[in-house]
């Protein structure tokens, strides 16, 4: 069988430099039937376990260490008995929110093999230092987390991020892929490679 992705939106908040705003997050879930990853772990860690449906979850992976994004990501790892992987670059975002350090580390070329489908590990910092997205060919995506959205990059008029950083990493790492590549955001609809080139600043 074939992996599938499954997607769940989750409401709740982000906060960081003292101002906090409500957010709809996205997570997606990519496996099969028997086994799956998930990709981000905000607001509800049971409603992700619901998703999950009994599968074995093999990484909760982060795209990055905001707390909208990874607040949920041990209690997730507790109930699913499941590692939670996160780039290093982004312990001083989680050391925000949580007082114990991942399980594991992301690196940029790393594979996480899932439902015999690959997830190639892109290191985009930007938006955060330690952002990733994660490029599974086989299925014509890429999950870019809050690096790249529907109507151009992501966020970085806050601490630790940089715009210059975030464009140089698309141009360099997301458009060399595909142009009919769909990518799976951390907020909001879907895209492609090829309508975010006209959207980059």
């Amino acid at each position: 069988m074939t992996a599938r992705i499954d997607h769940l939106e989750l409401s709740g908040t982000f906060s960081l430099d003292g101002q906090t705003f409500d957010v709809d997050n996205n997570v997606w879930i990519v496996g099969d039937d028997t086994e799956c990853v998930v990709i981000d772990a905000p607001h509800d860690a049971a409603a992700i376990v619901e998703a999950v449906a009994g599968r074995r979850v093999l990484a909760i992976l982060c795209t990055h260490a905001h707390d909208d994004h990874v607040r949920e990501a041990l209690r997730l790892a507790e109930m699913v008995e499941a590692p939670v992987l996160l780039h290093p670059d982004d312990h001083v975002l989680w050391d925000m929110t949580h007082s114990v350090r991942p399980d594991g580390e992301l690196a940029d070329g790393q594979q996480i093999i899932v439902a015999g489908t690959v997830l190639h590990v892109i290191h985009t910092p930007g938006h955060a230092p330690g952002a990733v997205c994660f490029h599974a060919p086989d299925l014509g995506v890429v999950f870019s987390g809050d690096t790249l959205f529907n109507g151009g990059p992501g966020a970085t008029g806050r601490s630790y991020s940089d715009h210059p950083t975030i464009v140089e990493s698309i141009r360099t790492k997301l458009f060399a892929l595909p142009d009919e590549t769909v990518v799976k955001t951390g907020h909001g609809p879907d895209t492609t490679i090829g309508a975010e080139k006209e959207n980059l600043d």
